[in-house]
């Protein structure tokens, strides 16, 4: 049974990594990839392989059935640049990580490390830098208000000053939410504040689990180290913070029944929002302005070609009046090691 159970997986996840593999050659190589044999190889050593001489795109069985599907399509389009430089542009004469496979996956938006999930690092300012917002959350945790309040703002600040003086060198791509279940009004506010606020770029994606044969969603957050690191820590704390919160307040006359949960949390969320924009207001008086990073504009849209917007309505009614009143006294504070966002990697305390 378990064989057969087994076989079925593995035939299955082939299809999808078939469905991906044509999904991605229309939209980052223009069509010109012909369909290679994709095949799940025993490799302890290799992750994925490009096998020009036979057309044979091979991928570990340890890593597709062990990993998340962002480090399992990573590797995927890793090997079809490999194609891509091989087969379309015709290039035989340089070592397999040459000056063109680099450059084919910098204009895809393709790790070009294939180990996962691209990974970036800021270097030692960037890490400084981390340590220095760290020890700031970790003040802003205080019982006494005003210093909360002075050392999330001096947190804000450093973040806006690193982004608008550092150079970036690379960019990471994370994933965050639990794929099984499907998102909500509150979660995608949270994801919109993110784009917003922390120097991120944001889309929903689809993923695969490949143990259980099932299709999900999941947000998918791109950019500097230091900055995916805050964002999954700011996910975590709203998505927590903003339970908290409606827990605490039922009483509130504005709050009259459970189907008021969204309306109120997601009015965390937005007064949340309206204390950021209001400090971030205030620096733009001492000449901090964050004007964005085309950088990462080029690499987000590079690997996502094709973006769809769509737009929705927000319920606003009391318990989103009360809920945007709560968010306004809200102090993003010390860090966790794990959250909402599916024991994604947090900035630690």
């Amino acid at each position: 049974m378990m064989s057969e159970l087994s076989a079925a997986l593995e035939a299955a996840l082939v299809r999808e990594l078939l469905g991906h593999y044509a999904l991605e050659n229309e939209q980052r190589f223009g069509g010109k990839l012909r369909f290679p044999v994709i095949a799940l190889s025993t490799s302890a050593r290799r992750l994925g392989q490009w096998i020009g001489a036979t057309r044979r795109l091979e991928l570990s069985r340890t890593l597709v059935f062990e990993r998340p599907w962002l480090e399992i399509t990573s590797v995927l389009e890793h090997e079809m640049a490999h194609q891509y430089v091989e087969e379309v542009l015709g290039i035989t004469d340089e070592t397999a990580h040459g000056e063109t496979f680099r450059k084919v996956c910098e204009q895809r938006g393709i790790d070009a490390r294939a180990a996962g999930a691209p990974v970036a690092s800021d270097g030692p300012d960037g890490d400084r830098v981390l340590e220095r917002i760290r020890k700031l959350l970790a003040l802003a945790g205080s019982d006494n208000q005003h210093e909360a309040e002075a050392a999330m703002r001096r947190a804000h600040e450093l973040m806006l000053r690193h982004n608008i003086e550092h150079v970036p060198t690379g960019y990471e791509v994370r994933h965050l939410g639990d794929p099984r279940r499907r998102t909500n009004r509150v979660e995608s506010d949270v994801m919109g504040l993110l784009s917003e606020c922390f120097f991120v770029k944001v889309i929903r994606v689809p993923v695969y689990l490949a143990r259980e044969a099932k299709h999900g969603a999941v947000y998918e957050i791109t950019g500097t180290h230091a900055n995916v690191e805050m964002a999954a820590h700011v996910y975590a704390f709203l998505l927590a913070t903003a339970d908290r919160l409606w827990r605490e307040n039922r009483a509130d006359a504005r709050v009259r029944s459970g189907r008021d949960r969204f309306p109120y949390q997601s009015g965390v969320i937005r007064g949340f929002r309206d204390k950021l924009v209001a400090e971030r207001t205030e620096l733009r008086g001492s000449g901090l302005v964050w004007v964005g990073d085309s950088q990462l504009d080029r690499f987000y849209r590079a690997r996502h070609p094709r973006i769809t917007t769509r737009s929705r309505r927000v319920r606003v009614n009391a318990a989103h009046s009360a809920g945007r009143e709560a968010g306004r006294t809200v102090v993003l504070h010390k860090p966790v090691a794990h959250g909402p966002s599916g024991g994604s990697r947090l900035l630690r305390g």
